[in-house]
């Protein structure tokens, strides 16, 4: 029971508020060497040597870049502007084009905190200033910016194809129709909203001068939306055509945004030099987290903690399925208090060699542990992109504003994950 006693340790401390890799590093030191000895870390050097020369895991650092080096053009700014007079005229235009904004940032950026961030201080106000719902301007905006999760390239998919030992570029073909399903389903929502509820997501009213310049409103939105559109089909269609493994797309996709930079003409060294600083932060974070949860993992093998999770869950009623419903109710509610790194690196190991014996299909397991995990950034208390909103909000937006707003979209995404469990064959997943 030591490996469990391990676990509870360790979420407790992170719920306290400890930092993540020191947490999972120093409870493994400590149970380790009380219940093993110092020789159980004898190959320790040689799994961080094997992790910083894993060539999968190089994506995540180039990938990290070109979301940031984007953010620094504007281009969230530009394309909501252009978003927004293209759909102002529907009722919930404006939740609507922050949710393809969203979508699009996704996909060319991947970074979660930096779209969530980019549309609250630009959507934000422009959605109070039309007497929008405060609830629903705030889950479009937290919803739309966690679309990064799911839709390639995205982060937690370079890092589940590393610890499941699967193609990335399969795992981002196969992310495609749920993150478009997604997609449709929020667009959906905000649709019937604002058709049902009155005067909750009005149309903007345009004047004859603007009527008279719809034209000129096209064509500017076509300058905002192609550029990244190019970036996106370069990237991913190269990876989905076997040109190039995702990590050559990623190195790419860092060309690319300097490029974009320069075309925008935001383009300096210092943004570069801010870009590469906060690169090197994110990445130093994540691989961080590896060396402690590497550690972890060690030490709850050896101690036995492996073998009494398996032969736990081996024995649920109804075998496959029983897992599969057991272990997605475990990672969402783990989704509540702890992130989707530590989740992918300590529970995903644990689950991966039972799914094996239990002869589910890894790429449809790894899709539904995707989905799964979005979902953790907007689930009370810790969901990362309440945080975020609430950081950048104005002063009238409370917290219970920002709660009651995500809660339609986390039912979306757990009845798209419920769809993903029970119709693979629908999302080519079978």
């Amino acid at each position: 029971m030591i490996g469990l006693l391990m676990f509870v340790t360790a979420l407790l401390l992170l719920l306290f508020g400890f930092p993540v890799a020191f947490t999972f590093g120093g409870v493994a030191l400590l149970f380790g060497v009380l219940s093993e000895g110092v020789e159980i870390f004898a190959f320790m050097p040689f799994r961080i040597q094997s992790i910083m020369e894993n060539s999968t895991l190089m994506a995540i650092p180039l990938f990290i870049f070109m979301g940031i080096m984007l953010q620094k053009t504007n281009l969230a700014e530009q394309l909501l502007e252009s978003m927004a007079k293209l759909f102002g005229k529907v009722s919930g235009g404006l939740a609507i084009s922050t949710i393809l904004v969203g979508t699009l940032l996704a996909a060319s950026t991947g970074v979660v905190g930096a779209s969530v961030v980019a549309m609250g201080v630009i959507s934000l106000p422009v959605m109070l200033k039309y007497k929008y719902n405060r609830p629903l301007s705030c889950g479009v905006i937290c919803a739309s910016g966690t679309l990064g999760q799911i839709i390639p390239p995205s982060i937690i998919l370079i890092i589940l194809g590393d610890v499941m030992g699967l193609p990335v570029g399969d795992l981002f073909r196969a992310a495609v129709i749920p993150g478009l399903v997604l997609v449709g389903l929020y667009i959906g929502y905000v649709l019937l909203y604002s058709h049902f509820v009155e005067d909750s997501a009005p149309a903007i009213p345009f004047d004859d001068d603007e009527q008279s310049r719809r034209g000129q409103q096209y064509l500017q939105a076509m300058k905002a939306i192609i550029p990244p559109l190019v970036l996106i089909i370069v990237v991913l269609g190269s990876i989905f055509s076997g040109i190039a493994t995702p990590t050559e797309s990623s190195a790419v996709g860092g060309v690319g945004a300097i490029v974009l930079s320069i075309l925008y003409r935001k383009f300096s060294l210092k943004a570069l030099l801010n870009s590469a600083e906060e690169t090197v932060k994110i990445t130093a974070m994540v691989f961080a987290i590896l060396v402690g949860a590497t550690a972890f993992s060690m030490a709850f093998t050896y101690t036995g903690g492996d073998r009494v999770v398996e032969s736990y869950l081996l024995q649920l009623p109804g075998e496959k399925w029983g897992f599969l419903i057991f272990s997605m109710l475990f990672i969402l509610l783990l989704g509540f208090f702890i992130d989707f790194v530590e989740i992918a690196f300590i529970v995903v190991p644990i689950l991966l060699p039972i799914a094996e014996v239990l002869g589910i299909p890894l790429l449809w397991y790894a899709i539904l542990i995707a989905m799964n995990l979005q979902t953790s950034f907007l689930t009370p208390p810790f969901g990362f992109s309440l945080f975020y909103l609430k950081g950048v909000a104005p002063p009238e937006i409370k917290t219970t504003d920002i709660y009651r707003g995500v809660t339609p979209f986390i039912l979306i995404q757990i009845s798209v994950l419920a769809s993903i469990l029970t119709f693979p064959n629908f999302y080519g997943l079978s």
